[in-house]
């Protein structure tokens, strides 16, 4: 009796840890810091842009993505998320790939465009991917991690190993003014 309630008890525990939410990115309330990327694919294609500072106080959900993590599954998150924020007054999404090989990724990043057909989206390169851009705190072993701005402070975040269209429901959620 004693050793199946232990185990049982070993095996809750064991689930729990697997499940916990990973810590990566700016914690709710905090202010957006710098994000100087290059967008390969939106409103300021081909250049360097602190997005931060372009988009001030408007909504921007801004998603990490560690390229070698790069799937289907989070190319679907992204376009259900671009769909999303099409919906809000002002809302962009800027993608951010974390990579090792800055040149290759944006050379990649206009064709996942062509693929994935996102409208309110910028795809953007950052040359690092073990640390991500400066105060960001983002964690290179998370897949996705995701940080909703509005006012220029983090309203809500996410951060998942997998993601897909689902996963979207949160950012929505906070993204989406209350109704008055």
């Amino acid at each position: 009796m004693f050793r199946t309630a232990f185990f049982a008890a070993l095996t809750v525990t064991a689930t729990a840890s697997v499940h916990a939410a990973p810590d990566s990115g700016p914690a709710v309330g905090e202010k957006i810091d710098k994000l100087e990327v290059f967008d390969a694919t939106g409103t300021h294609t081909g250049k360097s842009v602190d997005y931060s500072k372009d988009r001030g106080e408007k909504p921007t959900v801004y998603v990490f993505i560690v390229k070698d993590r790069w799937s289907r599954p989070i190319a679907r998150f992204l376009r259900k998320l671009d769909e999303t924020a099409g919906k809000v007054d002002g809302a962009y999404v800027v993608a951010v790939f974390l990579t090792d090989d800055d040149k290759a990724t944006r050379e990649y990043l206009p064709r996942a465009q062509q693929s994935i057909q996102l409208s309110n989206t910028a795809l953007c390169s950052y040359a690092d991917m073990n640390t991500g851009p400066g105060a960001w705190g983002i964690n290179n072993q998370v897949a996705v991690t995701a940080v909703v701005a509005k006012g220029g402070k983090v309203i809500a975040t996410l951060a998942e190993d997998s993601v897909n269209e689902t996963s979207v429901k949160p950012l929505a959620a906070a993204l989406v003014p209350p109704k008055e």
